[in-house]
């Protein structure tokens, strides 16, 4: 799509906040008003407008299309959402550890464990590790009050959330981005670990990398909406 504006601003709107296009408040995909929680959101989501070229580039927007799924899609289905996202606690990655090389085994060990512990001394949840894929049952009465957490979400926080722990395949992963326990960078490095490891021992596929760097960047720009749905 060409672009059709000269200048792209933040505005308060009511309680809330929204950006305008040559003066005109802009409206999502499905005609519903383009009402964001912070000034910060909306400061920041201006800036992707303002910054397109002749032609508007949705990939270069990921707040924007944050916004349009927080507003037009989550918002309306928060109960499936939160069920959707709470469901990863079931098969987190951070459960399911190598059983060789010692190596690998290692690198889980330290950075996952941490994340575990957190976990448990934060919200009360101790979720159970075990070796190879054979899935392993957790505790129901872990995973309810994981969904209360979630639960407790907005529908801004709770779109950034979805795709951080869709990104990672981790609830845990999700909750410490979230709760700004593990910043973006530290998140994507230990959702890697074990495609890490495998590319060290039989190099790099460049589409697997085109892939993972495409969902790195999700994962960042879905960490840094969480943190501007919660701006001051």
């Amino acid at each position: 799509m060409k672009r059709f504006y000269e200048r792209a601003s933040a505005t308060p709107q009511g309680d809330a906040f929204s950006v305008l296009l040559d003066g005109k408040v802009m409206r999502t995909p499905a005609k519903n008003a383009f009402s964001l929680p912070t000034e910060s959101m909306a400061d920041a989501v201006a800036e992707e407008w303002a910054a397109q070229s002749d032609t508007i580039d949705a990939a270069t927007m990921p707040l924007t299309r944050h916004a349009y799924t927080a507003i037009d899609g989550v918002r309306t289905n928060m109960p499936q959402v939160v069920d959707e996202i709470t469901r990863f606690g079931w098969t987190d990655l951070l459960c399911y550890r190598a059983e060789v090389p010692p190596v690998l085994v290692q690198r889980q060990n330290e950075a996952w464990q941490p994340l575990l512990n957190w976990l448990h001394e934060t919200y009360g949840v101790a979720l159970v590790v075990t070796s190879g894929v054979v899935p392993v049952a957790q505790d129901d009465i872990g995973l309810v009050a994981l969904g209360k957490v979630v639960g407790a979400f907005g529908g801004f926080e709770l779109t950034g959330l979805h795709t951080v722990v869709s990104v990672s395949g981790s609830l845990v992963i999700g909750l410490a981005v979230a709760a700004e326990r593990l910043d973006p960078a530290e998140a994507w490095s230990f959702s890697r670990i074990d495609n890490d490891f495998q590319a060290g021992q039989w190099g790099v596929d460049p589409e697997a990398a085109d892939d993972a760097a495409r969902a790195r960047s999700d994962l960042v720009a879905a960490a840094r909406f969480i943190a501007l749905a919660r701006a001051e």
